[in-house]
């Protein structure tokens, strides 16, 4: 890696941006629906997802695995930085060691949510419809609901401070001042995503998302019949 660590970190940033930072905003979006519109809302969202043509290309090759990349890389990165946030206590260090304590904790917190939701619709254990009653089950239990809010936070945070990482490296906020809006931005956007985020997770606590599964089993069977 370190004959080519140029490239390693140049690719590592650019697949933090595209396409996960889409996948980051397209969740926030399709979940905040669950807010918006309850469990309706939320599953006519979700439904427009799942009838995009070649889905399953677009997430293994948008996602997972430039998310892989990102996330082992980023573990490298992680592990080899000489974070010095002890001696140098000033903010833009303490940003450097929080982007990669909050990296470590996404990319545990990612693998497990891909685990409950995602891998289970795959291995035939949850059907499509019950993801709100297993998210409901999530947002109902106090710690549960607890891990999933540092996970969420430590997500969006590590995306914001990323971007303003991102502009920086890439020669598109060059000077101090031009650093320094850019970072009142994306912290502003860090607060916002993260109460949206966080907004959604509250409201899969409702009860309807628990029924509706078994309100689309029985709609199914009856149609049937």
């Amino acid at each position: 890696m370190k004959g080519n660590s140029y490239f390693y970190r140049k690719l590592h940033s650019l697949l933090g941006v595209i396409p996960l930072g889409f996948f980051i905003v397209e969740h926030l979006i399709t979940n905040y629906a669950a807010h918006q519109r309850g469990a309706e809302g939320f599953y006519e969202a979700v439904e427009k997802l799942h009838h995009l043509p070649l889905i399953l290309v677009l997430e293994i090759v948008g996602i997972w695995l430039p998310l892989l990349y990102h996330g082992v890389y980023g573990l490298y990165v992680a592990y080899t930085s000489n974070a010095n946030v002890n001696r140098y206590s000033y903010f833009r260090n303490m940003m450097f060691t929080l982007q990669r304590v909050t990296g470590v904790i996404t990319l545990v917190f990612v693998a497990w949510h891909f685990w409950q939701t995602r891998m289970q619709i795959a291995l035939g254990q949850v059907a499509q419809e019950e993801v709100g009653s297993v998210i409901h089950s999530v947002a109902t239990s106090p710690l549960m609901f607890t891990i999933y809010v540092i996970g969420i936070v430590a997500a969006v945070f590590h995306f914001c401070n990323g971007m303003w990482s991102f502009l920086v490296a890439w020669g598109v906020t060059v000077g101090p001042r031009a650093q320094r809006v850019s970072s009142y931005i994306w912290m502003t956007l860090f607060v916002v995503m993260s109460v949206m985020f966080i907004l959604s997770l509250r409201a899969f606590a409702d009860e309807e998302f628990a029924h509706t599964a078994f309100n689309t089993v029985q709609t199914a069977v009856a149609y049937l019949q």
